[in-house]
Protein backbone atom coordinates (compact mmCIF):
# COMPACT_ATOMS: atom_id res chain seq x y z
CA UNK A 1 0.00 0.00 0.00
CA UNK A 2 1.11 3.46 -1.20
CA UNK A 3 2.15 6.18 1.47
CA UNK A 4 1.35 9.53 0.65
CA UNK A 5 4.47 11.84 -0.03
CA UNK A 6 3.04 14.57 1.81
CA UNK A 7 1.95 12.53 4.81
CA UNK A 8 5.59 11.58 5.63
CA UNK A 9 6.76 15.05 5.46
CA UNK A 10 4.52 16.18 7.64
CA UNK A 11 5.00 13.48 10.28
CA UNK A 12 9.15 13.90 9.98
CA UNK A 13 8.55 18.05 10.53
CA UNK A 14 6.61 17.21 13.96
CA UNK A 15 9.25 14.54 14.87
CA UNK A 16 11.93 17.34 14.79
CA UNK A 17 10.16 20.48 16.33
CA UNK A 18 9.72 17.80 19.49
CA UNK A 19 13.23 17.16 19.49
CA UNK A 20 14.31 20.76 19.59
CA UNK A 21 11.87 21.62 22.20
CA UNK A 22 13.94 18.80 24.06
CA UNK A 23 17.29 20.01 23.58
CA UNK A 24 16.30 23.48 24.50
CA UNK A 25 14.49 22.33 27.32
CA UNK A 26 17.79 20.30 28.08
CA UNK A 27 20.23 23.37 27.36
CA UNK A 28 18.50 25.25 30.21
CA UNK A 29 18.52 22.78 32.91
CA UNK A 30 22.05 22.36 32.23
CA UNK A 31 22.41 26.16 32.62
CA UNK A 32 20.67 26.14 36.17
CA UNK A 33 22.96 23.35 37.20
CA UNK A 34 26.32 25.34 36.78
CA UNK A 35 27.36 27.50 39.42
CA UNK A 36 27.22 31.42 38.55
CA UNK A 37 31.14 32.69 39.35
CA UNK A 38 30.21 36.75 37.97
CA UNK A 39 29.39 37.45 41.81
CA UNK A 40 32.18 35.56 43.92
CA UNK A 41 34.81 38.66 44.38
CA UNK A 42 31.49 40.53 46.17
CA UNK A 43 32.00 38.12 49.15
CA UNK A 44 35.70 36.99 48.85
CA UNK A 45 37.29 36.65 51.82
CA UNK A 46 41.00 38.56 52.17
CA UNK A 47 43.51 35.65 52.19
CA UNK A 48 47.25 35.47 53.84
CA UNK A 49 49.80 37.00 51.77
CA UNK A 50 51.94 34.29 49.96
CA UNK A 51 55.01 33.67 51.80
CA UNK A 52 58.11 33.11 49.67
CA UNK A 53 61.21 31.17 51.39
CA UNK A 54 64.13 33.07 52.20
CA UNK A 55 66.12 31.90 49.21
CA UNK A 56 63.63 32.88 46.26
CA UNK A 57 64.86 35.89 44.35
CA UNK A 58 61.72 38.27 45.05
CA UNK A 59 62.63 40.38 41.73
CA UNK A 60 61.04 37.03 39.51
CA UNK A 61 57.98 37.41 41.41
CA UNK A 62 55.05 40.08 40.79
CA UNK A 63 51.58 40.48 41.19
CA UNK A 64 49.06 39.50 38.56
CA UNK A 65 46.55 42.26 39.12
CA UNK A 66 48.29 44.71 41.36
CA UNK A 67 45.67 47.13 43.42
CA UNK A 68 47.57 50.47 44.16
CA UNK A 69 47.25 52.19 46.62
CA UNK A 70 44.82 54.78 47.27
CA UNK A 71 45.53 57.81 50.09
CA UNK A 72 42.87 59.81 51.75
CA UNK A 73 41.80 62.96 49.55
CA UNK A 74 42.77 66.33 51.01
CA UNK A 75 39.94 68.08 52.82
CA UNK A 76 41.40 71.38 52.67
CA UNK A 77 42.17 71.73 49.09
CA UNK A 78 37.80 71.54 48.73
CA UNK A 79 37.30 73.70 52.03
CA UNK A 80 40.01 76.17 52.41
CA UNK A 81 40.45 77.68 55.31
CA UNK A 82 39.99 81.27 54.16
CA UNK A 83 37.03 82.08 52.38
CA UNK A 84 37.41 84.01 49.09
CA UNK A 85 35.87 87.13 48.09
CA UNK A 86 32.93 87.27 46.11
CA UNK A 87 33.22 88.38 42.50
CA UNK A 88 32.09 91.74 41.52
CA UNK A 89 28.65 91.63 40.03
CA UNK A 90 29.28 94.91 38.46
CA UNK A 91 31.64 93.12 35.89
CA UNK A 92 29.07 91.64 34.44
CA UNK A 93 27.06 94.43 33.08
CA UNK A 94 30.16 95.46 30.62
CA UNK A 95 32.50 93.30 28.73
CA UNK A 96 34.98 96.22 29.21
CA UNK A 97 35.42 98.33 33.13
CA UNK A 98 36.44 101.64 31.03
CA UNK A 99 35.02 102.66 27.73
CA UNK A 100 34.89 106.04 26.04
CA UNK A 101 31.75 106.81 24.07
CA UNK A 102 31.02 109.56 21.60
CA UNK A 103 27.63 110.82 20.59
CA UNK A 104 26.01 113.64 18.72
CA UNK A 105 29.23 115.83 20.32
CA UNK A 106 29.28 114.19 23.71
CA UNK A 107 32.30 112.35 24.93
CA UNK A 108 32.55 110.62 28.10
CA UNK A 109 34.02 107.24 30.12
CA UNK A 110 31.71 104.78 31.02
CA UNK A 111 32.91 103.26 33.88
CA UNK A 112 31.79 99.90 35.24
CA UNK A 113 31.40 100.95 38.99
CA UNK A 114 28.99 102.97 41.18
CA UNK A 115 29.73 107.12 41.53
CA UNK A 116 30.39 106.28 45.15
CA UNK A 117 33.48 104.17 44.33
CA UNK A 118 34.56 106.73 41.67
CA UNK A 119 34.31 109.54 43.45
CA UNK A 120 37.51 109.47 45.50
CA UNK A 121 39.86 107.82 42.63
CA UNK A 122 38.83 110.87 40.64
CA UNK A 123 39.62 113.24 43.64
CA UNK A 124 42.93 110.96 43.74
CA UNK A 125 43.93 112.01 39.74
CA UNK A 126 42.79 115.46 39.97
CA UNK A 127 45.52 115.93 42.85
CA UNK A 128 48.49 113.45 41.19
CA UNK A 129 48.13 115.05 37.71
CA UNK A 130 48.36 118.67 39.27
CA UNK A 131 45.36 120.28 38.67
CA UNK A 132 44.05 119.50 42.37
CA UNK A 133 40.51 120.40 43.90
CA UNK A 134 39.15 123.94 44.79
CA UNK A 135 35.35 123.38 44.70
CA UNK A 136 33.59 120.19 44.50
CA UNK A 137 29.37 119.11 44.90
CA UNK A 138 28.70 114.88 45.54
CA UNK A 139 25.18 116.13 44.96
CA UNK A 140 25.83 117.76 41.66
CA UNK A 141 28.44 115.01 40.72
CA UNK A 142 31.15 117.87 39.66
CA UNK A 143 34.69 118.36 40.95
CA UNK A 144 36.17 121.72 39.48
CA UNK A 145 40.33 122.39 39.44
CA UNK A 146 42.54 125.12 40.61
CA UNK A 147 44.35 127.07 37.58
CA UNK A 148 45.89 124.69 35.74
CA UNK A 149 48.49 127.35 34.78
CA UNK A 150 50.97 126.80 37.79
CA UNK A 151 51.29 123.00 37.58
CA UNK A 152 53.82 121.76 35.03
CA UNK A 153 51.87 118.30 34.83
CA UNK A 154 48.68 119.89 34.45
CA UNK A 155 50.06 122.43 31.44
CA UNK A 156 51.46 118.55 30.04
CA UNK A 157 47.96 117.01 30.42
CA UNK A 158 46.19 119.82 28.69
CA UNK A 159 48.60 120.67 26.25
CA UNK A 160 49.49 124.13 27.08
CA UNK A 161 52.58 126.40 25.82
CA UNK A 162 55.83 125.35 27.32
CA UNK A 163 56.73 128.85 27.72
CA UNK A 164 53.72 130.50 29.25
CA UNK A 165 52.76 134.19 29.09
CA UNK A 166 51.15 136.65 31.35
CA UNK A 167 48.46 137.10 28.00
CA UNK A 168 47.97 133.45 28.24
CA UNK A 169 44.16 132.86 29.27
CA UNK A 170 43.46 131.04 32.65
CA UNK A 171 42.50 127.41 32.12
CA UNK A 172 40.51 125.62 34.78
CA UNK A 173 39.01 121.61 34.33
CA UNK A 174 35.55 120.42 35.63
CA UNK A 175 35.01 116.46 35.83
CA UNK A 176 31.43 115.64 36.15
CA UNK A 177 30.09 111.94 37.45
CA UNK A 178 26.59 111.11 36.95
CA UNK A 179 24.89 107.70 37.10
CA UNK A 180 25.13 105.90 33.80
CA UNK A 181 21.94 104.50 31.61
CA UNK A 182 22.79 101.21 32.81
CA UNK A 183 22.36 100.17 36.73
CA UNK A 184 25.99 100.00 38.13
CA UNK A 185 27.92 102.44 35.89
CA UNK A 186 28.97 105.80 36.11
CA UNK A 187 29.72 108.08 33.20
CA UNK A 188 32.26 111.00 33.67
CA UNK A 189 32.67 114.14 31.56
CA UNK A 190 35.06 116.39 31.54
CA UNK A 191 35.46 120.06 30.11
CA UNK A 192 38.51 122.59 29.79
CA UNK A 193 37.19 125.98 30.58
CA UNK A 194 39.08 129.56 29.86
CA UNK A 195 38.52 131.86 33.02
CA UNK A 196 39.92 135.25 34.11
CA UNK A 197 41.02 134.26 37.09
CA UNK A 198 40.43 131.89 39.94
CA UNK A 199 36.74 131.30 40.38
CA UNK A 200 35.30 131.72 43.87
CA UNK A 201 32.20 129.58 43.18
CA UNK A 202 31.25 125.91 41.07
CA UNK A 203 30.60 127.70 37.69
CA UNK A 204 27.69 125.69 36.03
CA UNK A 205 27.59 122.83 33.89
CA UNK A 206 26.24 123.89 30.13
CA UNK A 207 26.35 121.48 28.04
CA UNK A 208 28.02 122.40 24.23
CA UNK A 209 26.41 121.71 21.08
CA UNK A 210 28.81 121.73 18.91
CA UNK A 211 32.53 121.55 20.62
CA UNK A 212 35.27 121.49 18.58
CA UNK A 213 37.47 118.92 16.95
CA UNK A 214 40.18 120.25 18.96
CA UNK A 215 37.86 120.40 22.28
CA UNK A 216 37.09 117.26 21.48
CA UNK A 217 40.84 115.46 20.93
CA UNK A 218 41.37 117.31 24.71
CA UNK A 219 38.49 115.78 26.19
CA UNK A 220 39.31 112.26 24.99
CA UNK A 221 42.88 112.10 25.73
CA UNK A 222 41.96 113.64 29.54
CA UNK A 223 39.58 110.43 29.72
CA UNK A 224 41.72 108.08 28.27
CA UNK A 225 44.16 109.02 30.81
CA UNK A 226 41.88 108.93 33.71
CA UNK A 227 40.83 105.29 32.88
CA UNK A 228 44.24 104.42 32.94
CA UNK A 229 44.39 105.56 36.19
CA UNK A 230 41.24 104.20 37.59
CA UNK A 231 42.39 100.76 35.60
CA UNK A 232 45.66 100.94 37.49
CA UNK A 233 43.54 101.61 41.23
CA UNK A 234 40.97 98.49 41.29
CA UNK A 235 42.56 96.96 43.77
CA UNK A 236 42.91 100.09 46.11
CA UNK A 237 38.60 101.39 45.75
CA UNK A 238 37.36 103.36 48.59
CA UNK A 239 33.79 104.56 48.83
CA UNK A 240 32.85 107.64 49.68
CA UNK A 241 29.27 108.61 51.85
CA UNK A 242 28.60 112.52 50.41
CA UNK A 243 28.97 110.91 46.29
CA UNK A 244 26.61 108.06 47.42
CA UNK A 245 23.81 110.81 47.30
CA UNK A 246 24.70 111.42 44.04
CA UNK A 247 22.35 107.94 43.01
CA UNK A 248 19.07 109.27 41.40
CA UNK A 249 16.09 108.00 40.01
CA UNK A 250 17.16 105.45 37.00
CA UNK A 251 17.24 106.98 33.58
CA UNK A 252 15.71 103.82 31.98
CA UNK A 253 12.10 102.61 33.56
CA UNK A 254 9.91 99.66 32.32
CA UNK A 255 6.13 100.60 32.78
CA UNK A 256 3.77 98.20 32.95
CA UNK A 257 -0.27 97.17 33.11
CA UNK A 258 -1.71 94.25 34.60
CA UNK A 259 1.92 92.57 34.82
CA UNK A 260 2.41 93.02 31.42
CA UNK A 261 5.43 95.67 29.66
CA UNK A 262 3.57 98.37 27.47
CA UNK A 263 6.21 100.39 27.16
CA UNK A 264 9.91 102.00 27.64
CA UNK A 265 10.40 105.75 29.25
CA UNK A 266 13.64 107.01 29.03
CA UNK A 267 14.74 110.14 30.70
CA UNK A 268 16.95 110.74 27.97
CA UNK A 269 17.09 113.45 24.62
CA UNK A 270 15.84 111.57 22.03
CA UNK A 271 19.61 111.10 20.35
CA UNK A 272 20.72 109.10 23.25
CA UNK A 273 17.78 107.69 23.51
CA UNK A 274 18.24 106.55 20.33
CA UNK A 275 21.57 105.06 20.52
CA UNK A 276 21.07 103.03 24.01
CA UNK A 277 17.92 101.64 21.75
CA UNK A 278 20.16 100.80 19.10
CA UNK A 279 22.82 99.25 21.28
CA UNK A 280 20.09 96.99 22.67
CA UNK A 281 19.13 95.55 19.67
CA UNK A 282 22.05 94.68 18.61
CA UNK A 283 23.42 93.01 22.21
CA UNK A 284 20.35 91.45 22.10
CA UNK A 285 20.89 90.10 18.25
CA UNK A 286 17.81 91.11 17.72
CA UNK A 287 18.16 91.51 13.39
CA UNK A 288 16.85 94.83 12.69
CA UNK A 289 15.54 95.37 8.94
CA UNK A 290 14.96 98.85 8.55
CA UNK A 291 15.25 101.94 10.49
CA UNK A 292 14.54 105.58 10.47
CA UNK A 293 16.00 107.99 13.14
CA UNK A 294 13.77 111.11 11.94
CA UNK A 295 11.09 109.01 12.03
CA UNK A 296 11.91 107.28 15.27
CA UNK A 297 10.95 103.79 14.29
CA UNK A 298 13.10 100.22 13.73
CA UNK A 299 11.93 97.41 12.02
CA UNK A 300 13.05 93.91 13.68
CA UNK A 301 12.98 90.07 13.43
CA UNK A 302 11.23 89.11 16.51
CA UNK A 303 11.19 85.47 15.56
CA UNK A 304 11.69 82.47 17.63
CA UNK A 305 14.91 80.34 16.27
CA UNK A 306 12.20 77.91 15.76
CA UNK A 307 10.10 80.34 14.04
CA UNK A 308 13.23 80.92 11.78
CA UNK A 309 14.37 77.61 10.82
CA UNK A 310 12.97 76.78 7.58
CA UNK A 311 13.77 72.50 8.45
CA UNK A 312 14.82 70.47 5.94
CA UNK A 313 14.08 73.37 2.73
CA UNK A 314 17.35 74.42 3.93
CA UNK A 315 20.16 72.19 2.48
CA UNK A 316 18.35 73.20 -1.01
CA UNK A 317 18.19 77.26 -0.48
CA UNK A 318 20.63 79.78 1.28
CA UNK A 319 19.55 81.12 5.13
CA UNK A 320 16.44 83.05 5.12
CA UNK A 321 16.92 86.83 5.56
CA UNK A 322 15.48 88.55 8.57
CA UNK A 323 11.47 89.23 7.95
CA UNK A 324 9.72 92.54 10.23
CA UNK A 325 7.74 90.82 12.41
CA UNK A 326 7.47 93.72 15.01
CA UNK A 327 8.24 97.52 14.67
CA UNK A 328 9.96 99.70 17.79
CA UNK A 329 8.77 103.19 18.08
CA UNK A 330 10.26 105.95 20.23
CA UNK A 331 8.03 108.94 20.76
CA UNK A 332 8.67 112.24 22.42
CA UNK A 333 6.17 112.87 25.60
CA UNK A 334 6.21 115.68 28.17
CA UNK A 335 10.39 115.90 28.19
CA UNK A 336 10.88 111.82 27.65
CA UNK A 337 11.28 109.60 25.57
CA UNK A 338 8.57 106.61 25.58
CA UNK A 339 9.75 102.89 23.25
CA UNK A 340 6.49 101.25 22.73
CA UNK A 341 6.31 98.53 20.18
CA UNK A 342 3.60 97.03 17.62
CA UNK A 343 3.37 93.68 15.38
CA UNK A 344 2.96 93.25 12.27
CA UNK A 345 -0.52 92.67 10.85
CA UNK A 346 -0.90 89.24 9.76
CA UNK A 347 2.28 88.20 12.80
CA UNK A 348 1.22 84.75 14.33
CA UNK A 349 4.52 83.89 16.06
CA UNK A 350 4.66 83.26 20.06
CA UNK A 351 6.14 86.24 20.70
CA UNK A 352 4.62 89.09 21.95
CA UNK A 353 5.29 92.83 21.98
CA UNK A 354 5.54 92.64 25.65
CA UNK A 355 7.95 90.11 25.52
CA UNK A 356 9.97 92.55 23.04
CA UNK A 357 9.50 95.64 25.65
CA UNK A 358 10.87 93.20 28.41
CA UNK A 359 14.04 92.43 26.22
CA UNK A 360 14.45 95.51 25.56
CA UNK A 361 14.96 96.53 28.76
CA UNK A 362 17.23 94.12 30.21
CA UNK A 363 19.67 95.21 27.86
CA UNK A 364 19.17 98.71 28.46
CA UNK A 365 19.08 98.85 31.79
Amino acid sequence: MQVLQGTVNTAMLKSVVVLSGLLVIATLAGCSLVEDRSERYVNAKEGEPLELPESADESRFSQTMPIRDVEPADASRMYPAVIPQPPDMTSDILDENYVIEELDGRVWLLVNDVPGRIWPAVNTYMAERGLGVALESPQLGILQSELANFSKRARQLLELPDDPSAEERKVVVQVRMAPGVRRKTTEIQVRKLDVADQPDEMLPWTGVSSPSEQSLATQKRILADLGDFLRGREESKSFSRAASGMVSEPLVRLISENDKAVAIRMELDYGRSWAEVNRALTESDIPVVDLNRSEGWFQVDFRTEDERDPGWFSWFSDAEAPRHTHTVNLNQRNGTIVVSTEPVPGYTGSRTTADLLTQLFDYLY
